[in-house]
């Protein structure tokens, strides 16, 4: 009879995102194979890099616990430990924790050392879990004392060549981008001028607009979204000037900073948006789902004109998203009208950065400690396109890589995504600390 696993389609989908799109094979079930550590390791011995996964139930969710153990130069380092619970409307909230540890089998326990302390153990004489304070403050469980499991069970991964280098640097990630999360969740603009900063999103027809909007939003919600209409249509698929409020997906309540998407710039005359439009964007008389008319520009009689905006209504950041890959083949009348736009946007005085999309490269941006981002040398060349072309300072130009096909995501394009957002609120806030 065969040896089936217990892990649900959505647990492991929680898995793969926080790994990878790597394969699990099951090794060993305690419930078939005994729940007996020693028997385990004399099981799973010489399978290569393993993740050992324990179920049980809290607060009536559907939870599961566990570590990633790497085979690394002939040493086993129990390396990632992870917590994953399940809501009943199907959504998971995922958090790994990367610690150097050494393990202790016994046939009575399944202990891991840090520094002499013991932060993890699994007891089977009582089907018991132990989690030192360290351990449950990184991955925020509000479980206390030692709490029984179900079942746990062991997988060995497959699908990765260097597993060691490979989940360092996924782990790594996992851990930035939850600092950033934690960041841009309790962001405040500058001295509270304002309760939102509005983000502009300007540029060429398919340069990624629509697509940003979707990849902030998807991060903060836990899983990937579409919202907004994104194509590869030759006109604009953005015809309604819109502006995005973001939730954070754990509560639903509106971080302090919007995304307003426009229609795309067109190099050919009277199509696209109206560059006669970008003044009255900028200084926030325009209202949200506004239909843009490329032939007939928004004037103070227009019935939803607002006549007198307030500073929280304006632009505090424009980002001039562009496709990494198309900028060598700008035609003349795109660059005009780009510098035009940017003429606009520095009358105003309105902060602003350059946002290259479509980095197929984007793990080379991330440096190895993945808190900033660097120019890599196969993106340098159109880096300094742009800042010939619109005198951008060239660390006010930011790359990154949307979800366009993906069904997971990926905590490395997350960190981009995560660091793109909060350099162009610095730039907000250095808007904002100038005013008069």
């Amino acid at each position: 009879m065969a040896v089936t696993t217990r892990l649900t389609w959505k647990e492991e989908k929680s898995l793969q995102q926080l790994l990878g799109n790597v394969s699990l094979r099951l090794l060993y079930k305690s419930r078939v194979h005994g729940d007996s550590p020693e028997n385990m390791l004399r099981k799973c011995a010489l399978q290569g890099s393993t993740i050992t996964v324990i179920y049980f139930h809290n607060s009536q969710q559907d939870c599961i616990l566990g570590y990633l153990t790497v085979i690394d130069y002939d040493f086993i380092k129990p390396k990632l430990f992870f917590y994953s619970s399940f809501e009943k409307d199907e959504t998971s909230k995922t958090k790994a924790a990367c610690l150097n540890t050494t393990q202790k089998i016994t046939d009575e326990e399944l202990a891991f050392y840090s520094s002499d302390n013991k932060i993890f153990s699994v007891i089977p004489k009582n089907s018991r879990l132990f989690i030192h304070d360290v351990l449950r403050e990184r991955l925020g469980l509000n479980l206390y004392g030692n709490f029984k499991y179900s079942e746990w069970e062991v997988f060995r991964l497959e699908g990765i060549k260097d597993v060691a280098g490979y989940v360092r640097k996924r782990t790594r990630a996992t851990e930035r981008r939850n600092e950033l999360l934690e960041d841009l969740r309790a962001y405040k603009p500058y001295a509270d001028l304002v309760s939102e900063i509005r983000i502009l999103l300007l540029g060429p027809v398919g340069s990624g607009k629509s697509s940003f909007f979707n990849s902030v939003k998807s991060v903060f919600q836990g899983h990937v979204t579409r919202q907004a209409a994104v194509g590869a249509d030759l006109t604009s698929i953005t015809e309604l000037y819109r502006v995005y409020p973001i939730k954070d997906g754990e509560d639903g309540k509106s971080l302090s900073f919007m995304l307003c998407d426009s229609m795309g710039l067109d190099e050919k005359k009277g199509a696209g948006l109206c560059l006669d439009d970008i003044p009255y964007i900028l200084k926030g008389c325009i209202p949200d789902r506004y239909q843009f008319s490329p032939h007939k520009p928004v004037t103070p009689s227009h019935p939803t004109f607002i006549t007198s905006p307030s500073l929280k209504e304006r632009i505090h950041c424009v980002a001039y998203v562009l496709d990494i890959n198309s900028i060598s083949n700008l035609s003349s009348n795109m660059v005009a009208k780009l510098k035009q736009v940017h003429k606009e946007v520095l009358n105003c005085g309105i902060a602003h950065v350059a946002l290259l999309t479509k980095v197929n490269n984007y793990d080379e941006v991330l440096q190895d400690d993945l808190l900033n981002m660097s120019k890599s040398m196969t993106s340098k060349t159109q880096v300094m396109n742009i800042q010939r072309m619109l005198n951008i300072p060239i660390s006010n130009i930011l790359m990154v890589e949307n979800y366009a096909s993906e069904l997971t995501l990926n905590p490395l394009k997350d960190v981009l995504i995560l660091s793109v957002l909060k350099q162009m609120l610095r730039a907000a806030d250095d808007f904002l600390q100038d005013l008069p």
